[in-house]
């Protein structure tokens, strides 16, 4: 079974549902419901249709809201080539309409202020408990109860996430019970509580195997845990202040890690572009989705990467600078000859292998806001018409790609591993020794490199070592130098991909997207005109093209001073945000809820509480 029928399956589930109008809960039909429930196969069936809600990939056609790169918008890695996305600052009248949740989904697939899946795993644990004692083995029946476990919890995880305490069901909850229906929020702690005992039990009782690879077993449950441990770990540490559930959560972090690690069935083995732009899975992939032309499942995110359309969105100027040089250290303290040389050309032969991988290797117009065309997305081969002429393969235009995508890269169970592990020590847990750098940075620092990478000057980053870390000047320095260094490996890795803006949050760091404090969020890439781009210099661009020096100041072409147009790119229309810290009314860490839903508590004699931090009408 693949994802490419999972679509398919999650219509099936839905012809004998129906939503009613509270909270957008499914229920079954009586006559479906009774007689459906009769094997190990059926209960299969239903599991199968959370996963097109949970492992998205690259979305299907042109249906790309919670695919990497296209929405990429929110957080302090791209410019846009407009006024950047802004946080909410009203309340929305109904949910789903201007509130955080709808910019927070777009990054990181998260939920709405909808409770349909927690019901639909609720009624599969509640099903195969009462009806199918007599019919399931004791091994399959705590199989399957731990994979209706593990979706209720990472449900949960999410929708906390997003809205901190939410109601908590653990059962199916009918139509005719209101009290239940129409329940304020559960305190958060008590929520994820729940979460960290189904997260347990499904990483003791989901099936080691469960013969296709593209079903969930436990290794992709315990890397999903160690993803979910840690967000609300960090959580509890800086955002609630709470060090003994966050060592709690950093603990289940890392035994999740640990069940993953310790498999052998994982390794980084694959060059950083072969990981999202070919059509097969390696080891590095712990869940992999595959694409299918024959089936008419494909997507549409390599053709955003193709280079042959421009596009708005673009890594800043403070991404670029957030890659560390070939010995491991920042672009300041770094002993790499040129290191503070930012010419495109130079950057890839001085940088960590992943900014290569990750971009055009060339400044381009066609990347709008930045110059800096992200290609991380696509075959390096896709783009081999660039130089030979003609256009980009069928293949890689419109929704034909069928390319697939790591949901769940083993790269990533290593850094949240790490990370937890360095959290742990400064809640007296054990320090972090250079074992455990080596068996995880170094061990995704020394990933194989592409055989074009190296005909560029590529070479691989040397490894990270605790009795050298670098003393990099602009460290936040509230941050320990081991956890920016972690934190900045993560930020390499992930980058165009999904969890930045959730990390800025965790770490209680949104201050970092705050554009009248750092310009380097609204500047693109280094360019040389009049060397890089010279057809660029033409009379209708004079007053257009702008470009700041390394000294800080501003350079516009007037049609006769090409020479001096190089600097790092900065269009006019490139707008800061708006105040998003410390203003009445507003918390940017969580998103309100909808007044109508409020309204309608209410008008039931009800009371729905608003999420902490904003206020409960719009007066």
């Amino acid at each position: 079974m693949r994802f490419k029928i999972y679509i398919i399956l999650t219509g099936i589930i839905f012809l004998f549902t129906n939503c009613n109008d509270v909270l957008d809960r499914p229920s079954l039909t009586t006559s479906e419901d009774d007689a459906y429930w009769t094997n190990e196969d059926r209960v299969r069936l239903y599991a199968n249709s959370f996963y097109t809600n949970f492992f998205v990939g690259y979305g299907l056609k042109y249906a790309t809201t919670y695919a990497p790169n296209v929405n990429y918008t929110f957080n302090d890695d791209p410019v846009r080539l407009s006024t950047q996305t802004q946080f909410g600052r009203t309340v929305p009248t109904s949910k789903g309409s201007t509130s955080l949740d709808i910019m927070w989904q777009s990054e990181f697939t998260g939920p709405t202020w909808n409770f349909a899946w927690i019901r639909k795993a609720n009624i599969m644990i509640d099903r195969v408990t009462d009806r199918m004692g007599g019919i399931l083995t004791e091994e399959q029946y705590n199989h399957w109860i731990g994979i209706g476990r593990f979706f209720r919890g990472l449900e949960y995880a999410r929708l906390v996430n997003v809205f901190g305490d939410v109601p908590y069901y653990d059962t199916e909850v009918l139509n005719t019970d209101k009290d239940a229906l129409y329940k304020d929020r559960t305190p958060r702690n008590e929520v994820m509580d729940a979460v960290y005992n189904d997260f347990d039990f499904a990483m003791n009782n989901v099936r080691l195997s469960d013969g296709d690879a593209q079903y969930v077993n436990r290794y992709v449950v315990a890397a999903v845990v160690s993803r979910w441990a840690l967000f609300e770990a960090s959580w509890q540490k800086y955002y609630y202040k709470n060090d003994e559930r966050a060592k709690k959560f950093f603990e289940q972090a890392v035994a999740a890690a640990d069940l993953v690690m310790g498999s052998g069935k994982y390794d980084i083995v694959t060059d950083f572009r072969s990981l999202f732009g070919s059509t097969k899975s390696t080891k590095d992939c712990i869940l992999y989705r595959t694409y299918d032309a024959d089936k008419g499942v494909t997507h549409s995110i390599a053709s955003t990467c193709n280079m042959n359309d421009p596009t708005d969105i673009g890594p800043n100027l403070d991404l670029v600078k957030a890659f560390i040089c070939t010995d491991g250290k920042d672009w300041q303290t770094s002993t790499v000859a040129n290191a503070s040389d930012f010419t495109l050309s130079n950057l890839i032969k001085t940088r960590d292998a992943r900014f290569e991988a990750s971009f055009y290797n060339k400044p381009t117009p066609r990347a709008k806001s930045s110059y800096l065309y992200v290609t991380k997305f696509i075959p390096r081969s896709a783009l081999d018409y660039i130089e030979k002429g003609g256009s980009p393969a069928p293949e890689f235009q419109g929704e034909k790609n069928v390319t697939g995508y790591p949901v769940i890269r083993y790269a990533e169970v290593l850094l949240n591993w790490i990370e937890a592990k360095a959290e742990l020590a400064t809640l007296g847990g054990d320090a972090v020794g250079q074992p455990d750098i080596d068996a995880s940075i170094n061990k995704i620092r020394n990933r194989p490199i592409a055989e074009e990478a190296k005909a560029l000057g590529v070479v691989k980053t040397a490894d990270m070592s605790l009795d050298a870390l670098p003393d990099d000047p602009n460290r936040d320095v509230t941050v320990s130098p081991l956890l920016w260094e972690i934190r900045r490996e993560r930020r390499m890795e992930f980058a165009f991909e999904f969890s930045r803006i959730i990390d800025l949050r965790r770490w209680k760091k949104l201050e970092y997207m705050d554009t009248d404090k750092n310009q380097d969020l609204l500047m693109g890439t280094w360019v040389n005109f009049k060397d890089e781009v010279p057809e660029e210099l033409k009379p209708e661009n004079a007053g257009k093209i702008r470009v700041v020096g390394k000294d800080g100041n501003l350079t516009v072409y007037d049609g006769s001073n090409a020479a001096s147009v190089k600097g790092f790119f900065y269009p006019e229309q490139n707008k800061g945000r708006l105040p998003f810290l410390n203003v009445p009314n507003i918390n940017p860490y969580l998103s309100p809820i909808g007044i109508n839903q409020i309204e309608d508590y209410k008008s039931r004699g009800y009371t729905l509480t608003q999420t902490e931090g904003w206020p409960a009408s719009l007066n």
